[in-house]
């Protein structure tokens, strides 16, 4: 066994093959616990790169364990992938992520130098065999083949693995380091793409421990993973909190039994995050820490970042520290319990903790933690207001489905910024910061793209539960304060869809088409409803009318309540469900406002919300019309050409595709990105089209921030 220390050129430049074996896990991991900090850091290094050219910046990203094949090819060095194959797999789905974007913005030498860590040069490869250097045997290798050998643009959504997870990390790293590039051109570009480069070439640094076919890889892997209790970021600050504090000379024993708050079970427990499991102790730390410094801060950096921030930046002795944390972590540990009670009103902070749990997220924790600083002393509505601003920017993408990755970072660029600014300012300080937000991965949408994208969402299956519950509970609330009424209780109510979902039997109509525009209704928003008790199924799936009077004999709800008045004289239909659909939608405009003229337009339209839009949306704001001609941009295809047709498909050779990729895809027979691969009779590509639909909203005011 050898160990080396080793960048990824190093690694990967000869010709060989990582073998992954059959009986390895299939690829596990996931944007907010890798991917995300993956490209953070690499993008941290990078810019630090820029910032200062003689920097050698280097970030470590752990071991592998390889070991050589008995079965070598003649040409090629074949080796075993022991351990490490997560990080292998991510860092070859990244590499070749930026080469094709690089290739495509005609930076060959540095695309050249990237594709040459995932691919082998064809004249080592055996005839009929593959040119990866990393080859999947497992449940992966045909996506992780398809994905990395796609032409580019890649169109991930068609492709026929596209639900794979190694597909999202690639689509995943296509998109961030693309918004990261900015527009392909010009100085700025060129040297962001060539510091990228050398970072995934040299700037990164893995451990590879390197065995012989005889030795025992089963020994070495155990070894590496054998079980044990590691100590919490919470078990570590600690033990550094009361060392410090008896070097002080303070009275350790009287400030762990006073101001040491958590051994209690409510710290103790463990909590989701994402789809990893922290001590809630280990979290409120770490996003103290954020809220203290203004910086995101990992959670592996927990303890170090505490470390460093008592030492260096506090200005304060532990003895005067530690009830100002045992303090914040009592205003915690209160909103989390008050927003764990299913019944009772909550005010702004307690409801934003409370929404932040059912929508799967913790992003907020550091500014509420912030805004409640001992001797900040903000005023409530101060506060209310800010909550609200923060609330309806992250609720909003998450309507649209869009990345949180990197929201992270703006909540700390918000401490940061504004730690100083007097109170009275603060809300339109704050307010104004997340309105010029202007990149996909993290503006805040207006209205209008709201309001196109809900129209026609599936929002029953495209939302997770727990947030559309989340949603419709925000809305009843909504529709009773107008009444006086108090909160909805927060018991899970089960969701009810009006429609039902079993409709065919009961609910029938004629033409295929009516089915289908049927069909298309079941799962939108203003089909939606919640019950204080589900509905038996034959009364769920029966006609509207005995439906709407089992309804009415059971609701306590104001959003079943409107439904029921408003078909006392006709049935539930799916023109009452696309009135009901933009009713709704008004709601959630004004429960999670935006500055009055903003339209979160953004410099990189082509990224921005793309997988909600279709021809269809192209069609309705009149820059596409049925019987448009789409024309093949590819050489090999000139002269072949699709037909719009009225519902938003096309047709060709006599066939119905349903998306660009997917007519794409049937004409040249591999993957296909359709909205790069058909044009329109006047030279635009499908992508350009959508471009100007995305951001066609109407040109940007001067921005108020008046957010009521």
């Amino acid at each position: 066994m050898e160990t080396f220390k080793r960048t990824p050129l190093q690694l990967f430049n000869l010709p060989q093959h990582f073998l992954i074996p059959l009986f390895q896990r299939p690829y596990v991991w996931r944007e907010e616990e890798q991917w995300a900090p993956l490209w953070n850091d690499i993008r941290r290094i990078t810019e630090l790169r820029i910032a200062e050219p003689s920097s050698n910046a280097s970030h470590f990203l752990g071991a592998v364990v390889i070991q050589s094949h008995e079965a070598q090819s003649r040409r090629l060095t074949t080796w075993n992938v022991i351990d490490g194959q997560q990080r292998l797999t991510t860092l070859q789905t990244l590499a070749d992520a930026t080469c094709a974007l690089l290739a495509e913005a005609g930076h060959l030498k540095l695309a050249g130098q990237l594709e040459r860590l995932t691919h082998n040069d064809e004249i080592f490869v055996e005839e009929g065999d593959s040119r990866l250097k990393v080859r999947h045997l497992n449940k992966d290798r045909a996506a992780f083949d398809e994905v990395m050998s796609a032409e580019p643009p890649v169109d991930h959504a068609d492709l026929s693995n596209a639900g794979s997870q190694i597909v999202a990390a690639h689509a995943y790293f296509s998109t961030v380091v693309e918004q990261w590039l900015g527009v392909a051109e010009g100085d700025a570009y060129a040297i962001k793409a060539r510091e990228l480069t050398a970072v995934l070439l040299d700037g990164l640094q893995l451990v590879s421990i390197e065995l012989d076919a005889s030795e025992n890889s089963q020994e070495i892997f155990e070894t590496l993973n054998a079980r044990g209790t590691p100590l919490t970021a919470a078990d570590l600050v600690r033990n550094f909190v009361f060392q410090r504090l008896e070097a002080e000379g303070g009275d350790t024993a009287r400030a762990y039994r006073e101001d040491w708050p958590f051994e209690t079970k409510f710290w103790m427990k463990d909590v989701s995050v994402g789809r990893n499991f922290v001590s809630r102790s280990s979290l409120f730390l770490n996003q103290w820490l954020i809220a203290r410094t203004g910086e995101e801060v990992s959670p592996q950096a927990t303890f170090n970042r505490f470390k460093s921030y008592v030492e260096l930046e506090s200005g304060q002795s532990m003895d005067d520290l530690l009830p100002v944390i045992k303090l914040q972590a009592q205003q915690y540990e209160s909103w989390t319990e008050a927003a764990n009670r299913p019944g009772g009103s909550l005010n702004a902070t307690e409801m934003a903790v409370y929404r932040m749990q059912a929508g799967g997220i913790e992003l907020l924790r550091p500014l509420l933690i912030w805004l409640h600083e001992p001797g900040k002393n903000l005023p409530t509505e101060t506060i209310d207001r800010i909550i609200q601003a923060a609330e309806s920017w992250v609720v909003r993408r998450q309507l649209l489905r869009l990345s949180g990755s990197s929201l992270g970072r703006v909540v700390a660029e918000v401490i940061a910024a504004y730690s100083r600014v007097p109170s009275t300012d603060l809300p339109e300080r704050i307010i104004g910061h997340l309105a010029r937000l202007n990149v996909t991965t993290t503006y805040w949408p207006g209205d209008e793209e709201l309001r196109r994208a809900l129209a026609t969402e599936a929002a029953y299956s495209r939302l997770p539960r727990g947030r559309l519950r989340m949603v419709l509970e925000a809305t009843e609330d909504y529709f009773r304060a107008e009444t006086g009424q108090p909160q909805i209780e927060r018991k899970g109510y089960p969701i009810e869809h009006l429609l039902p979902r079993s409709w065919k039997e009961t609910w029938p109509v004629g033409t295929p088409d009516e089915v289908e525009i049927r069909q298309a209704h079941v799962h939108v928003l203003g089909n939606l409803t919640l019950l204080t008790r589900s509905l038996n199924s034959k009364v769920s799936n029966g006609p509207w009318s005995a439906k709407r009077s089992a309804l009415q004999d059971h609701n306590t709800i104001t959003l079943t309540g409107r439904v029921i008045k408003r078909t006392e004289q006709e049935d539930w239909d799916e023109k009452l469900i696309d009135e009901r659909t933009m009713a709704l939608v008004d709601a959630l405009s004004r429960i999670w406002p935006v500055p009055e003229g903003h339209h979160g337009k953004v410099v990189d339209p082509q990224t921005k919300a793309g997988d909600w839009v279709e021809l269809k949306h192209l069609m309705e704001a009149g820059l596409l019309v049925t019987g448009d001609r789409l024309i093949a941009t590819h050489r090999d295809y000139k002269g072949k050409e699709g037909v719009l047709t009225a519902d938003g498909a096309i047709e060709l050779d006599g066939k119905r595709y349903t998306t660009p990729s997917a007519a794409g895809r049937a004409l040249r027979t591999r993957a296909t990105n359709g909205w790069y691969f058909w044009a329109v009779a006047d030279g635009r590509r499908l992508r350009d089209v959508r471009t100007e639909f995305q951001n066609s909203m109407p040109a940007d005011e001067e921005l108020t921030f008046d957010v009521k």
